[in-house]
């Protein structure tokens, strides 16, 4: 097994990333999917959120109002610390769970945004960062997101730098691109993966 750890910066593309390695046959683990199970109606981790928040970050049927909470923790430091210690060890446990019912052969891919900002990259065999420069995030995320202005900035404040992010990358790949040269660039990763999978040296 070849654990892959995937990260980027809020709207690098990370999501279409991880679609495209799927394609090819990578077993996906997503963490913020899995960030919204553990924090669904009636789990210990929305419990837990609504005693460090209160009960005005939920919704009218009960749900976590999830825009509510992150215009929260994402304008403070310290609130943000907060939900990180209550929601990523039960992300980290069932990431395991998901982790241990694949393949031996497989190449699990770990979608996980906050890779850098919590020191996450030995947890890996190798890091893939996709990268956009903070120019091209803001305008995907202001425009094809709809978020404010502000929100946008405060939302890729609260994240690593792009140098950071950088810093921890086995495999880098550049999505200040159009579709089809980041298809191809993925092709390439995937083959480059699959030899490492089977105890290849890397080409």
């Amino acid at each position: 097994m070849l654990k892959v750890g995937l990260t980027g910066g809020i709207g690098a593309g990370k999501s279409e990333v991880s679609r495209l390695l799927v394609g090819h046959g990578g077993v996906l683990i997503d963490a913020d999917r899995i960030a919204r199970e553990v924090v669904a109606p009636g789990t210990p981790g929305l419990a837990a959120v609504v005693e460090a928040f209160g009960p005005d970050v939920l919704a009218a049927d009960g749900s976590l109002d999830r825009p509510k909470l992150g215009s929260i923790v994402f304008a403070d430091p310290e609130k943000l610390a907060v939900l990180n210690s209550v929601v990523h060890p039960l992300v980290g446990a069932r990431s395991r769970e998901l982790e241990n019912a694949a393949a031996a052969d497989a190449v699990v891919v770990h979608d996980v945004p906050l890779l850098a900002e919590n020191g996450l990259a030995p947890l890996y065999d190798l890091v893939i960062v996709v990268d956009a420069a903070p120019e091209t995030q803001f305008d995907r995320l202001t425009r094809l997101r709809g978020m404010t202005e502000e929100d946008a900035r405060a939302r890729m404040a609260a994240q690593a730098t792009r140098e950071k992010r950088l810093e921890i990358a086995d495999i880098v790949i550049d999505n200040d691109v159009p579709l089809d040269a980041l298809r191809r660039r993925v092709a390439e990763v995937w083959a480059d993966l699959v030899r490492r999978a089977r105890g290849q040296a890397p080409g």
